[in-house]
């Protein structure tokens, strides 16, 4: 049995293909002293994976009822057996030495986060089409993240240590657990942006629709209560981006990826039903 690092810890809800194409990225990274850790937020079984993919070390979670994400990220923590935690969403995809770099560049800090291209796409029977690509590249000083998070969790790695002396991710943060647990560490721990967009951020169609953003409200200021952000608005996502105090923020970092998205074992075996099946 290999030695276990890092832990992938991955949340999903019916979306095998971008699942699947997320192992695939997995299976292709340079290092691979990790496990995959999946829960199965309360969707169609994803057991097949394992079968897919047995080079990989996978276990996957599945809870008695839905957890919503931040729960289901929290199940994979306490599962997991790493120093370190990996946190991915099941729709985003990481370049073969993403792994490599975060571990080495988590020797100098206790979190390190990438940048990344956000890409549009094609959904297609099997796999996935990428139509377009936007380099998400921001510095990261806490003045400024206190007003906009640039910090993007997929890919993002730190000390599973973190959690006893922070806590977990905090549920009632819904939207935000990623700001909140971006703060949370930024004061009293070292946190490190890699300017590598290593990590390929999946933008849907309905990310930024306006009644999305109404719901969003009510935990934007959940989050500003409890950091003492002041009113901060809730916008459309290109929108902030367009944002002169978000423009000048702007950092260079080395762009490596194609626009291709490797296809997946279950692509390549042409029949999605009968795998899951």
């Amino acid at each position: 049995m290999k030695t276990i690092e890092v832990s992938v810890v991955i949340p999903t809800f019916n979306r095998p293909i971008q699942l699947c194409e997320l192992l695939e990225s997995l299976h292709r990274q340079t290092f691979q002293s990790f496990e995959v850790i999946i829960v199965n937020d309360n969707g169609a079984s994803v057991d097949f994976v394992n079968g897919l993919y047995p080079e990989l070390e996978i276990t996957v979670i599945n809870p008695p009822g839905k957890l919503q994400h931040v729960r289901a990220r929290i199940a994979g923590v306490h599962a997991a057996k790493g120093t370190y935690i990996m946190l991915c969403d099941d729709d985003d995809l990481l370049l073969p030495g993403h792994m490599e770099r975060m571990m080495q560049e988590i020797q100098s800090a206790d979190l390190v986060y990438s940048d990344v291209e956000i890409f549009h796409y094609l959904l297609h029977k099997d796999r996935r089409e990428a139509t377009g690509k936007h380099l998400f590249a921001y510095s990261n000083e806490i003045k400024d993240m206190q007003k906009f998070s640039t910090y993007v969790p997929s890919g993002s790695l730190y000390r599973k240590s973190l959690h006893e002396e922070i806590g977990y991710f905090d549920p009632d943060m819904h939207n935000y657990w990623d700001w909140d647990f971006y703060l949370r560490t930024s004061r009293q721990h070292k946190i490190k942006r890699v300017p590598e967009a290593s990590v390929l951020y999946a933008f849907g169609n309905n990310d930024n629709n306006s009644s999305n953003l109404e719901s969003m409200r009510l935990y934007l200021d959940r989050l500003c209560i409890k950091h003492q952000l002041g009113y901060l608005p809730t916008n459309n996502f290109w929108l902030l981006l367009d944002d002169p105090a978000t423009v000048n923020r702007k950092s260079d970092s080395n762009r490596t990826w194609n626009g291709i998205i490797e296809p997946s074992r279950l692509a390549i075996n042409g029949d999605i039903f009968s795998v899951i099946n």
